[in-house]
């Protein structure tokens, strides 16, 4: 028998709409599935705080239904990652150092979804700072894997990834730098969402990298995902890099015909050492799929990808030892030994602050900036994403997506990575070039390994493709 938490949120919307459910009993559902989860052997700890407010917003939904209100959204909850803000909520990016801090507004993403009448359910967990693949790295104890509990659901955007995989939310607020929200969704067997920078805004969520960061969805339909960029993309006055495009036609997808899809794969992905054969073969799988209804499929040879995850990380982390500067114990968050020097408060403040992974970052993002570099690494590093976009923009001159393995590797167990930076970074062999290219990708659900574990696979497309890849995800969804 479906419950609520095997509902999408299109599915909600239109129970709501013909008076098959209320908000209050929506929003009670999810509380008391999140509760029961909290007293088993093994929680999933997908979210930091269940907001007792969900439930008045709910009323005010129902209120506003009963009065002819007709916003898309109304009634329907959403979990959010705790790096974007939400008024009167606490925000503390997984980290001890923001231990305390309330958000004194809404990010530009939550304004205009409680606009259009959704309600935020909870924060989640995530890797503190959004500095990770397992969310092991969060002040407040790891996420757990609905589908093996013993497993990572993947980080930074853990905590959303396992509310909505395991029956807590509907649909969920990431954000990602190089992979942060279809990891997670690749491991959890969901929808992860990556659209081009800029069409979500980021005004209201804590920087990591600020031009790699991109707010993302992770949902349990691919109309789900439409619906919600229609409501949520576009440009805002307060982010000067959102883009004006109009994704008002997302909200009702259509299926692509595939028989005139031209898809490319990336020789240099499918040639990696570090791909598992079992993601292999449902990678494999999937391009059988659709050649069966007519695709045409191309090996391309994008040779520069091959530097991704290594440029990738230099810009990533000196932006992060740049943007993690103002977290000084001065004006917010953990203030230790507030009577010593300026100098003794700054330092004791971020050593005890700041956990050992984000602390990496830092120094080494700091090394690759400081006089001795004088920021030739970065500046080399930024001459290749630049290439990098050129020749995957060249790709989609003549193909229509392109196509490629989310993970090298199935969830790993909880525990076997967290002491092992290096192994973790490489989690992201194959999502950082799509961060770096600054275009849109989909993880979308593809297989299971013959242990179970889910397995993902990106469909990309060019900068402002939202549409084409929602189409082409929805027509595989629909035919299966």
């Amino acid at each position: 028998m479906m419950t609520i938490g095997d509902l999408s949120v299109t599915m909600l919307a239109e129970k709501l709409a013909s008076g098959e459910l209320d908000s209050v009993s929506i929003v009670r559902a999810y509380r008391e599935a999140w509760e029961q989860d909290e007293k088993s052997e093994k929680p999933l700890h997908g979210y930091i705080e269940f907001f007792d407010s969900a439930e008045s917003d709910a009323v005010e939904a129902d209120t506003a239904r009963a009065a002819g209100d007709t916003r898309p959204l109304l009634g329907i909850p959403f979990a959010v990652k705790d790096n974007i803000s939400i008024k009167g909520k606490r925000c503390t990016c997984g980290s001890r150092i923001l231990e305390g801090y309330v958000a004194p507004y809404n990010a530009t993403v939550i304004d205009r979804l409680i606009a259009a009448g959704a309600i935020p359910l909870g924060r989640t967990n995530m890797d503190e700072f959004a500095m990770g693949s397992s969310t092991e790295y969060s002040c407040h104890g790891p996420s757990r894997n609905p589908v093996d509990r013993d497993r990572t659901p993947g980080g930074s955007s853990g905590g959303s990834a396992a509310v909505v995989a395991g029956g807590q939310a509907p649909v969920a607020l990431g954000t990602e730098t190089g992979g942060s929200v279809r990891l997670p969704a690749s491991y959890c067997g969901i929808y992860g969402f990556k659209p081009t920078y800029g069409t979500l805004s980021r005004s209201g969520v804590v920087a990591f990298g600020s031009s790699l960061d991109q707010v993302g969805l992770l949902a349990r339909s691919v109309d789900d995902l439409g619906l919600m960029l229609s409501v949520i993309a576009g440009r805002d006055p307060l982010d000067n890099t959102s883009a004006d495009r109009d994704f008002s036609s997302l909200a009702h997808l259509s299926c692509a015909d595939l028989s005139k899809l031209k898809i490319a794969l990336p020789k240099e992905f499918m040639d990696e050492q570090g791909l598992a054969p079992e993601i292999a073969a449902v990678f494999e799988e999937t391009c059988r799929w659709f050649r069966d209804r007519g695709a045409a499929i191309e090996t391309v040879s994008i040779p520069v990808l091959e530097a991704a995850i290594s440029s990738y990380y230099v810009i990533a982390l000196s932006e992060a030892a740049s943007n993690l500067s103002r977290f000084d114990g001065i004006r917010y968050g953990l203030r230790k030994d507030p009577l010593a020097s300026f100098d003794d408060l700054y330092v004791a403040t971020r050593s005890d602050g700041f956990g050992a992974e984000v602390k990496r970052r830092i120094v080494i993002g700091n090394y690759v900036l400081s006089t001795h570099f004088s920021g030739d690494t970065y500046r080399k590093a930024m001459n290749v994403r630049a290439r990098i976009q050129r020749d995957v923009a060249a790709v989609f001159e003549t193909h229509d997506i392109l196509l490629c393995p989310t993970n090298p590797a199935p969830a790993f167990p909880l525990g076997s990575r967290v002491d092992d930076p290096l192994d973790m970074y490489l989690t992201d062999l194959y999502t950082t070039f799509v961060n770096l290219a600054r275009i849109p990708s989909l993880s979308i659900p593809a297989g299971k390994t013959a242990a179970g574990l889910p397995v993902g696979v990106q469909i990309c497309g060019p900068m402002g493709g939202e549409k084409t890849i929602l189409e082409v995800a929805r027509a595989r969804e629909k035919s299966r």
